[in-house]
């Protein structure tokens, strides 16, 4: 067994889905990952789309791909914010082109979308979104969750257990 920490970049701004980004920062950490939560700003406090707030370890315009195993997005109305980063579009493409695992659910599709990695993908998120993912080019699922290579997706918060199996299935490589 490795002794090397597995460490995760979880994304967040206002209006996140406080479920979508909550249940994955507790379950990762419960199974010994250390997750980081970056805004804009660092030790910035957030308040999710239904008042539950989170602080900022870090901020996203100072963090690299390289120092991280995977990348999360919350979904909630946070997504529509983030792809707006060019920063976090940088992100995104780096954490694709080095095939480190991305997770996304719900709205969470929008950065993915804005990124430009979705071509040929297959993916899931809310039913809301699904014209926008497959306008760019992915190929959408109506499952609780799909993984396609190193991109895990899931469709809103009652398919959190089966996402984070999912995500833990492609960041740890159990069977």
């Amino acid at each position: 067994m490795s002794e090397k920490t597995v460490k995760v970049l979880q994304l967040i701004d206002h209006d996140f889905e406080d479920l979508e980004l909550w249940y994955p920062v507790l379950r990762l950490r419960e199974a010994g990952v250390e997750v980081h939560i970056a805004g804009e700003k660092k030790q910035e406090t957030y308040i999710g789309k239904y008042g539950v707030p989170a602080v900022s370890d870090c901020s996203f315009l100072e963090e690299n791909a390289e120092d991280y195993d995977a990348l999360l997005v919350p979904g909630g109305w946070a997504p529509d914010k983030l792809r707006r980063y060019p920063a976090i579009l940088k992100l995104v493409q780096e954490f694709n082109v080095s095939e480190k695992p991305i997770g996304q659910i719900c709205h969470a599709g929008w950065v993915l979308i804005s990124a430009k990695i979705l071509t040929g993908r297959k993916v899931t998120s809310t039913p809301g979104i699904r014209d926008d993912m497959e306008n760019a080019g992915a190929i959408w699922l109506d499952e609780p969750a799909v993984i396609d290579g190193h991109i895990v997706s899931s469709r809103r918060p009652p398919d959190l257990p089966q996402y984070m199996l999912a995500f833990l299935k492609v960041l740890l490589g159990k069977k």
